[in-house]
């Protein structure tokens, strides 16, 4: 398997969860390809863990629909389809929705001043051509509104689905879609929402704001 031999190594974490994280960090950025024999022997020693952990962390990584595990044959990266991307980003929007909704009741002023400041950050990010860094503000801007939205199952749905669609974006995709000003334009238009606590509009506008990109980034992902 191409394991790269220096990786950066989360601290604090039990074995199970640095290799939880380590290999679904390899799933999602393609160093572990679709479709790729996981061999739990090979992943302890790059790992420096024992084979308990790793059976551990693929069973729960079975769990997120990122591994397929055949009992008696083997376990292997799940393959992924240009058509789930017709599946992931709809369901990622009705989370996102009910989460700007949830918030607009409860959203304080320091957290209206944060969106607008990650907001300027993406655009600043889109204008020099970072698209990588502005995929990172756009998430941290939507997961914001998830988190005041105070919803621990919305939270949880959200960031699972979140795993997927970043695995699509490294795995089809040389490099992230370019984000576009209307991007910004849709951002501000969800804080502008939030900030006079419309949680219809909020709600609608960032359906609109995953929605619409959808059909772009499957039109790109080559057949």
């Amino acid at each position: 398997m191409p394991i790269p031999p220096r990786y950066s190594t989360p601290a604090r974490m039990s074995a199970k969860e640095r290799s939880l994280s380590q290999i679904q960090r390899w799933i999602i950025d393609g160093t572990l390809l679709p479709g790729e024999k996981l061999v739990d022997a090979e992943l302890a020693e790059a790992l420096g863990v024992s084979r308990t952990p790793i059976r551990e962390a693929l069973q729960l990584l079975e769990v997120q629909g990122l591994v397929e595990m055949h009992p008696g044959r083997d376990t292997r990266v799940r393959t992924i389809e240009k058509e789930d991307v017709l599946k992931l980003y709809p369901a990622l929007a009705a989370q996102h929705a009910l989460a700007a909704e949830l918030a607009a009741s409860r959203i304080a002023p320091e957290q209206i001043e944060q969106l607008k400041e990650l907001n300027s950050r993406f655009a600043k990010a889109i204008e020099n051509g970072q698209p990588y860094q502005a995929m990172e503000l756009d998430e941290q801007f939507h997961n914001l509104i998830v988190e005041t939205c105070d919803n621990p199952y919305v939270a949880s749905f959200s960031a699972s689905l979140q795993i997927h669609i970043r695995r699509f974006k490294y795995v089809f995709l040389a490099q992230p879609m370019a984000a576009t000003a209307t991007s910004v334009r849709e951002h501000a238009a969800i804080v502008d929402a939030l900030s006079i606590h419309d949680g219809e509009a909020a709600g609608a506008m960032m359906k609109q704001n995953l929605l619409r990109p959808m059909r772009e980034l499957y039109e790109h992902i080559q057949s």
